[in-house]
């Protein structure tokens, strides 16, 4: 995993591909949250490391954020749940019943498929956690956001 240096605070930057800006928020060098607002916030940052690899993705290099330090306060199920869909490699997407099963739960169970929606729903960290790869959602990611970042993985 990197730390991205014990940085602490939001950095935001905007992204003409997404046609809004892209907000992290950090502590002690760990994500704890990505937004996606129409414009940079007047108190963010605009100068970091993720913002720039953010950039490099959006120009179609591959680019996983797999090592980025997450720093989520989040009860076990629902971290699993995360963590299932964080280990989606770029550009390979997988079925909602599939991160289901990947997260230790029963995908034939309507109320486990109900978690992992809500779960996805609340993402704290969409791209780091990339919902964007999983089909039938629901997402984090807002719509325009998650078909931008799916055309760059090449995901159909």
């Amino acid at each position: 995993m990197v730390s991205l240096d014990g940085t602490t605070g939001v950095y935001a930057r905007s992204y003409p591909a997404l046609d809004r800006a892209v907000e992290v928020g950090f502590a002690s060098g760990h994500v704890i949250s990505v937004s996606f607002p129409a414009d940079v916030p007047a108190d963010a940052a605009e100068d970091h490391e993720l913002l720039d690899r953010i950039d490099a993705y959006l120009a179609g290099e591959e680019e996983s954020f797999a090592d980025v330090e997450l720093g989520l306060t989040l009860p076990t199920d629902r971290r699993e749940v995360l963590e299932a869909t964080r280990n989606l490699p770029y550009g390979e997407s997988a079925s909602l019943s599939r991160i289901t099963r990947l997260a230790g739960r029963d995908d034939n169970d309507p109320e486990d498929l109900e978690f992992v929606r809500e779960a996805l729903n609340e993402n704290p960290a969409p791209l780091v956690i990339p919902d964007h790869r999983v089909e039938g959602g629901p997402y984090a990611t807002p719509g325009s956001v998650r078909r931008t970042f799916r055309d760059v993985e090449g995901l159909r």
